[in-house]
């Protein structure tokens, strides 16, 4: 990857839906290979997906609840179910195993208390193995990116 691709994926990761000629445009390039550019770095996995962000409060997911898990379990298999049981929750918008203290990190969005409450039910009484659960409510929204630093690439 080199200066030019991050730059495309910079304006890329600003605004999905600019016209490749306006990207070719800001990065010195004619619409054909930065068009080249950016559709290998789809094929190459770099560009995951193309999606909208919408605003969690508009549409009834506008409280955000960091779950922490320990469990005892830390066997591959266990480890597959337990991904699999996660990634069926609508709610969970991103789940991470983690080094330290917890096990697992899940940062889950919903509508409001009570909501979190059934979605809380329905993970202890769907995952087998889990130790501790513990949750902790945002109170308010600092700063949130989608945009990944590229100057290390």
């Amino acid at each position: 990857m080199d200066s030019i691709d991050k730059k495309i994926l910079n304006l890329l990761q600003q605004d999905i839906t600019l016209p490749v000629a306006e990207i070719a445009e800001r990065v010195n390039l004619s619409t054909t290979p930065c068009w080249k550019r950016i559709k290998r770095l789809e094929e190459n996995g770099v560009i995951k997906a193309r999606v909208a962000l919408l605003d969690s409060a508009k549409v009834g997911a506008g409280v955000s609840v960091f779950v922490h898990i320990k469990t005892q379990q830390h066997e591959e298999q266990w480890l597959t179910r337990f991904a699999h049981s996660i990634s069926r929750f609508d709610e969970v918008m991103e789940c991470y195993r983690m080094a330290g203290e917890w096990d697992y990190l899940l940062r889950v969005a919903t509508r409001d208390i009570e909501s979190f409450d059934r979605f809380y039910k329905k993970l202890i009484s769907e995952v087998d193995g889990l130790t501790d659960v513990t949750s902790s409510f945002a109170m308010e929204e600092i700063k949130f990116s989608t945009r990944l630093p590229l100057s290390n690439c």
